[in-house]
C-alpha cells in the first residue's frame, strides 16, 4: 500500500458549494448526488471548508437552523488536504488519526482536483486483499 498514490483512488465526481451557500441546498446537492460532503471553495476554487454529513448532524442537534442559514457558519474551516502523489497509507493514517471520512486532494495549480474518502479506501483494500476463507 505505500507504492500506491492518492491519484489512483481519489474520486473527480466532485461537488463543491461557496461560503454562503444556504445549508438547505448544500443538503439538497448532498441527497441529489447520494455523496457525504461537498468541499466549500472560495471564487478562485481554492478549498475553503468542508460540509459533513457530520455536521448536518450537528446543525440539527444543536443549532436547529432557520431558513437562509449559509454553508459557512457550519463548515469545518481546519481541512487538512492531501496531493494527488500522496501515498494512500500516509492518507489513511491521517484519516484515522484525525477521524476523517473525507480528504479534498488538491493540486497547486489546478486547486480541488478529488476526494478520497473511508469508502475509497475499503474499495481499494477490498480489491487488491484476498478474502480469508472461513
Amino acid at each position: 500500500m505505500d507504492d500506491i498514490f492518492v491519484a489512483r483512488i481519489m474520486s473527480t465526481d466532485l461537488h463543491t458549494v461557496s461560503p454562503d451557500t444556504l445549508v438547505e441546498d448544500a443538503a439538497s446537492v448532498m441527497l441529489d448526488n447520494e455523496i457525504g460532503s461537498v468541499v466549500v471553495t472560495d471564487d478562485d476554487g481554492h478549498v475553503v471548508g468542508i460540509l459533513t454529513t457530520t455536521d448536518f448532524v450537528r446543525i440539527v442537534a444543536l443549532s436547529q437552523p432557520k431558513a437562509q442559514t449559509t454553508v459557512e457558519r457550519y463548515m469545518s474551516t481546519d481541512v487538512v488536504t492531501a496531493g494527488a502523489q500522496d501515498s494512500i497509507r500516509d492518507v489513511a493514517d491521517t484519516m484515522v488519526a484525525e477521524g476523517f471520512h473525507h480528504m479534498p486532494v488538491v493540486d497547486p495549480t489546478e486547486g480541488l482536483i478529488g476526494m478520497v474518502t473511508t469508502t475509497d479506501l475499503a474499495a481499494y483494500l477490498a480489491d487488491v486483499e484476498s478474502p480469508v476463507a472461513a
